[in-house]
């Protein structure tokens, strides 16, 4: 007796029309690892954070010394006390720079060493959460907010510029840009693979814009000290 082979045929779910129904998607996926931007990934970018982390300690740092000194001496001459539109102790005196009812340079102590352990933590090959990358993201945001804020007010409403804040501010510029492109490109903060793939094309010319913007918004600020008709 001839027997006849039985075959298994697969089983896919079906909507209502008795049309195969497509498997369900859990929202935008991450970009392949090919096409997140090199600096978007977990080695450059910890180097980018150890590199700007360190920076805007440094300068904080140098700044809260500095602040003890003025609050020892009001009459103290600071470090970077250059010129009546160049100076750090005339800010210090300022309501602005203690935004918060102390001074702001602590808020970099403590937020850019959080920014260099991260940074160390992905070149020893760690890796975080969603939920860590997306308090990251809430960090930098803010602290990039700040600084414009702070900037702003230093050009238009203090008129003077502190030069140790202003390395703080230019640290800030790369790190809000490139955390941002790695939480969009890999996946962390949802967005259309269209948008995700160019902010990630485009991440150091948004880098490099912000610095023109913030150097043209000095010198027009400034545009009678440096066309010599100030008087300082």
């Amino acid at each position: 007796m001839k027997r006849t082979p039985i075959t298994m045929t697969s089983i896919s779910p079906v909507d209502g029309t008795g049309s195969a129904a497509a498997a369900p998607t859990a929202g935008p996926e991450p970009m392949a690892a090919g096409a997140v931007p090199p600096m978007a990934r977990n080695r450059p970018l910890g180097w980018l954070m150890v590199i700007t982390g360190a920076i805007g300690w440094l300068a904080s740092g140098t700044l809260v010394l500095e602040k003890l000194e003025v609050l020892k001496d009001p009459n103290h001459t600071t470090v970077c006390d250059v010129s009546p539109w160049i100076s750090c102790g005339q800010v210090m005196q300022t309501w602005q720079s203690s935004v918060f009812g102390f001074p702001n340079m602590f808020i970099g102590i403590v937020a850019f060493a959080v920014i260099i352990t991260t940074g160390m933590a992905l070149l020893s090959g760690a890796t975080f959460a969603r939920w860590y990358w997306l308090g990251l993201q809430a960090g930098v945001t803010l602290g990039f907010a700040f600084v414009v804020w702070l900037w702003s007010q230093a050009l238009y409403e203090i008129h003077i510029l502190c030069p140790f804040c202003m390395i703080v501010w230019a640290a800030m510029i790369p790190l809000f840009v490139w955390v941002t492109v790695r939480n969009v490109t890999q996946g962390a903060i949802p967005a259309p693979a269209g948008a995700s793939r160019i902010l990630g094309d485009s991440g150091w010319m948004i880098t490099a814009l912000l610095y023109v913007a913030a150097v043209a918004t000095i010198f027009f600020a400034f545009i009678q000290v440096f066309v010599g008709t100030s008087g300082f």
